[in-house]
């Protein structure tokens, strides 16, 4: 994402990018700098329009074996740098993370273990 000033009112905007296109498949590392895995899918709440997981797939050899943790979108920062996200999780605490049910979507007490597990303030509070 680069950033531009508008000539015209000289605030700061940043271009829209797109899920499919430009974060799906982002490489996502740890604060040490291991590839932690990529972003196979962002989830949105649709009633108030925010980003709320980022879909980590990890682990595995070419897809085969690999696991899925969605995990809070507050939890990845774009670095400009690498063209990846940077996350200050581990995989030790990605691999503790509580394993999701096929409902995890809709399950509101999986979502809110997951998030104090993560350590970020649940984003329907």
């Amino acid at each position: 994402m680069t950033l531009n000033t508008t000539p015209q009112t000289g605030s700061t905007a940043t271009n829209l990018i797109s899920g499919k296109d430009d974060v799906n498949g982002t490489k996502v590392f740890s604060p040490s700098g291991d590839d932690l895995g990529h972003i196979d899918d962002v989830m949105i709440d649709p009633v108030s329009g925010k980003i709320v997981y980022g879909v980590l797939q990890f682990g595995g050899f070419l897809g085969i074996g690999s696991d899925h943790h969605p995990i809070p979108f507050a939890k990845l920062r774009y670095d400009q740098a690498r063209d990846a996200y940077v996350t200050d999780l581990t995989k030790t605490q990605l691999e503790g993370a509580p394993r999701h049910q096929d409902d995890w979507r809709s399950n509101r007490e999986w979502q809110k273990r997951s998030y104090d597990h993560y350590g970020v303030h649940p984003y329907w509070i």
